[in-house]
């Protein structure tokens, strides 16, 4: 239960919340950050661990490459690609760590590594590694903020290609941002140039409707924890079937020089990297069905969220006179709207902002304060619209917002 008590009732979830084990003391906004899993689901996680406790020997041996095929073949149906293209990782910044040190061989000094300054800062980290590993240049591709439409994401990304660029990672949905790139017209002309494509779609499955397959990426990655509200730690990581030859994982286990008959190699390595709790992914296929069961399917799941999402933008802009950064078409479930800059010398304790800490001592709310595109000097706030979320909860949002920003403004 949450210990912060605001002087006013708080608004009602959805009637859909009853789903969650959510905190009834918090308007939780920020699913995007972690997720959140349903009780079905986490039934399903502890049906699997004690079979997994009952008999640990049997569970690894005989049980457990059943259950991660039947994973794969779900998901794969999901995000529509073949079940031999997908191998699990326990999040998408790990995925970008493997597949970033399976290309250093390839770069040399001087080579080209195309990004952005929306991506996801742990991804930024391991690109930068690599760079300074390698010798090869980390490229910013400046997509504007705040945006007029796709156009100006295309142009700027393409427009930065050398013969020097070799690999592109670029993020489907921006984490800071909020943005979907137009990435459907980014990858081929990429590809088409001879540019090894990086897609940490970290927000995509259960968010976008995707078509791995047709995007024709070399690499692209999602984390199942957010949108398709599996446990924490699943993450898949689509590998193009022409490049899967020499590609792995960055931990060998037992089977790396041992491969088991009749199995792909791939997926016995990425499969089992050691003894772990592997229930999260194999509850991919239960969360599946039970979060596109709550409205009739994957296609009103995403249909609802991103209804929500604009909805709750429209009278957040209205409330707070706020322009919006970026036309409805480049919004789904997220969406991350411009604040006036801080108070001088007003330091946050364990939040991006100081703000964000106000909002949820004095009003119960969780919703992320930074600045976007990450490390600028632009403050933001960024909303989130699951299920579970109502639109009273961002009328709330709202009021408490401008009541907060009027006591910044008065110093």
């Amino acid at each position: 239960m949450s210990e912060h008590v605001p002087a006013v009732p708080l608004p009602a979830p959805s009637p859909l919340a009853r789903h969650w084990r959510l905190d009834p003391g918090v308007v939780l906004l920020n699913h995007g950050s972690f997720g959140a899993c349903p009780i079905a689901v986490l039934d399903e996680q502890a049906r699997l661990r004690d079979l997994m406790e009952a008999e640990p020997v049997r569970f690894f041996v005989e049980m457990f490459d059943p259950l991660m095929d039947a994973a794969r073949e779900a998901l794969a149906r999901l995000v529509r690609c073949t079940a031999g293209e997908l191998v699990f990782v326990p999040n998408a910044t790990t995925a970008v760590a493997t597949v970033l040190a399976h290309l250093e061989p390839t770069l040399a000094p001087g080579d080209e590594v195309l990004t952005c300054a929306h991506e996801y800062p742990a991804c930024l980290n391991n690109l930068r590694r690599a760079c300074r590993r390698t010798g090869a240049v980390p490229l910013d591709a400046p997509i504007p903020w705040p945006v007029r439409g796709p156009e100006e994401v295309v142009d700027a990304v393409l427009s930065r290609v050398t013969p020097r660029t070799k690999a592109a990672m670029l993020s489907h949905v921006t984490s800071p941002s909020g943005l979907v790139l137009p990435m459907h017209r980014i990858v081929p002309e990429l590809e088409r140039r001879g540019v090894r494509t990086i897609i940490d779609g970290a927000h995509g499955v259960g968010f976008l409707d995707l078509d791995v397959g047709a995007l024709g990426c070399s690499f692209y990655t999602s984390n199942c924890h957010k949108w398709l509200c599996t446990p924490k730690g699943s993450a898949f990581l689509f590998v193009r079937a022409d490049l899967q030859a020499d590609f792995r994982p960055l931990v060998l286990s037992n089977h790396a020089e041992r491969p088991k008959s009749g199995r792909r190699h791939l997926h016995t390595e990425f499969d089992y990297v050691g003894t772990d709790d592997y229930s999260a992914v194999m509850c991919i296929p239960r969360a599946i069905e039970v979060v596109g069961g709550l409205v009739g399917g994957w296609d009103r799941v995403r249909a609802h969220n991103r209804d929500l999402c604009l909805r709750a933008r429209r009278h957040l802009c209205a409330v707070l006179d706020i322009e919006p950064p970026a036309p409805e078409s480049m919004i789904a479930a997220l969406a991350t709207l411009p604040l006036p800059p801080a108070r001088p010398g007003e330091a946050p304790a364990l939040y991006h902002d100081a703000l964000q800490e106000r909002l949820i001592r004095r009003h119960a709310i969780q919703v992320p304060v930074w600045t976007a595109p990450a490390g600028s000097s632009n403050r933001a706030f960024r909303i989130s619209a699951q299920l579970y979320n109502s639109m009273g909860q961002y009328e709330y949002l709202a009021r408490a917002l401008a009541e907060e920003l009027a006591i910044e403004a008065r110093g």
